[in-house]
């Protein structure tokens, strides 16, 4: 089948790489040229583990191409998928002017009965605007699919090869079809394609990251009261993840979410909600929640090191929102660093894969290490951001001799604190006793 993508960033490019690895010819437009070229190169805007290898070996084999020439990607297509940007405006609600730039280049250019495919997280209705835009401009039919991703930043590409579900939002018999058929390399093992109304679709993608970022900020605020009673939030996790109807996923407590996805839709689906009338006030509470959570890691420092914060050095594990990605938006790293420069203190960070998208946000606000212990050099203390494999059985004498204070702050509970206060450190995690 012929595929094209336009838009190469993290979900076009994934789901571009891996329509082209079950055999489709796939071309991936973007009108970047730097980026264009890049690909071309092997060169991945993004860090996603396994995703390189798949560019490259597609793109040898002659089943991936990339192109600035969107409007000849289209010519060729039988199915175009949307994979541009959908940024938040000033009140949170989607920014939907380059889902419909594209969907009108689609209707100019068509070339055949074609499939379009919304594969950007864009709220409910937009599906009816892409059909508003295509229909502007085409001369022959056509036909609008709505096609949630969800992809886990870091697991992404097994993610989109052996998902869970596909879900799919049509509203005609070809659409079914050629969908059906695009996708039944991916769901061999008996994985379900759920068909629905193309609205239900919208409202899938949405609920569900809803869902989880509401489950990460119940579990901080139950790890927060942890504290303050005496109780240790790993041993709640484990106590109600075996419950059958909660399950183990997403309970673990840390310094609040981050990322591309979870803060944009939540600030999308209040504004949806709110513009029909229908408040959500337990999202809204999730939301504030989690702004207060990305707090707490500079509320735990400062309340060891108090007015001694200014004039500190500060070492920073981890700059990405989470582990295997480089991927720094809305990442309680940079709420941490914000505080801490504010506060006087100077900052030293350390990330496996974000090192560079720390400098070109941070530039030199703060200093950059080559390695996690090269940041500890005389610092007054040490806080746990991301959990990075490496982080998790560091060398804890090595730490201790070279910080100047053996203070500890865990933003993810990495590690014992019976074993932390046999080293002698002042040791602080999120929601394990009282501190």
């Amino acid at each position: 089948m012929n595929i094209t993508v336009v838009g190469t960033g993290y979900v076009g490019l994934v789901a571009g790489a891996c329509f082209a690895e079950t055999g489709s010819q796939v071309v991936c437009a973007d009108v970047d040229q730097k980026k264009i070229d890049g690909l071309k190169q092997n060169i991945l805007p993004i860090y996603e583990p396994g995703l390189d290898s798949l560019v490259e070996r597609n793109q040898a084999q002659g089943r991936l191409v990339f192109t600035t020439d969107v409007a000849a990607a289209v010519k060729s297509a039988e199915v175009v998928f949307i994979a541009v940007g959908t940024p938040p405006d000033e009140d949170g609600s989607a920014d939907l002017s380059y889902v419909l730039a594209v969907a009108e280049t689609i209707g100019k250019h068509q070339s055949r009965e074609l499939v379009v495919v919304t594969k950007s997280t864009v709220p409910v209705g937009t599906a009816a605007k892409v059909h508003a835009a295509v229909a502007k401009h085409a001369k022959l039919p056509f036909h609008v699919v709505s096609n949630p991703e969800f992809l886990k930043e870091g697991a992404a590409v097994d993610d989109f090869l052996k998902p869970d579900r596909v879900v799919l939002g049509v509203d005609s018999d070809n659409a079914r079809s050629v969908m059906a058929e695009l996708y039944s390399p991916f769901v061999r093992t008996g994985k379900p394609i759920i068909f629905m109304d193309v609205p239900s679709a919208e409202m899938t993608k949405y609920a569900a990251n809803a869902m989880l970022a509401t489950r990460i900020s119940f579990m901080n605020e139950i790890a927060n009261l942890c504290e303050k009673v005496g109780a240790n939030v790993d041993l709640v996790r484990k106590g109600i993840g075996s419950d059958g109807r909660i399950g183990p996923s997403f309970l673990f407590p840390g310094p609040g979410y981050g990322g591309s996805c979870f803060p944009k839709d939540v600030k999308a689906l209040l504004h949806t909600s709110e513009d029909q009338g229908a408040p959500m006030l337990v999202l809204r509470a999730v939301e504030d929640a989690n702004d207060r959570q990305k707090q707490r890691l500079f509320e735990k420092l400062h309340s060891v090191l108090g007015a001694s914060l200014k004039g500190s050095r500060i070492a920073v594990w981890g700059l990405a929102f989470k582990a295997q990605t480089d991927d720094m938006r809305e990442s309680p790293a940079l709420t941490l660093i914000e505080s801490l420069l504010a506060a006087g203190a100077s900052v030293t960070g350390h990330d496996p894969a974000a090192m560079h998208e720390a400098e070109r946000r941070l530039g030199t606000k703060i200093h950059y290490a080559k390695t996690n212990y090269d940041a500890l050099d005389g610092a007054d203390a040490l806080v746990v951001v991301t959990d990075w494999n490496e982080y998790r059985f560091p060398d804890f004498a090595r730490i201790k001799a070279a910080l100047s204070k053996p203070i500890v702050i865990d933003g993810r509970n990495l590690y014992d604190p019976a074993k932390m206060a046999q080293f002698g450190f002042t040791y602080r995690s999120i929601g394990r006793g009282s501190e």
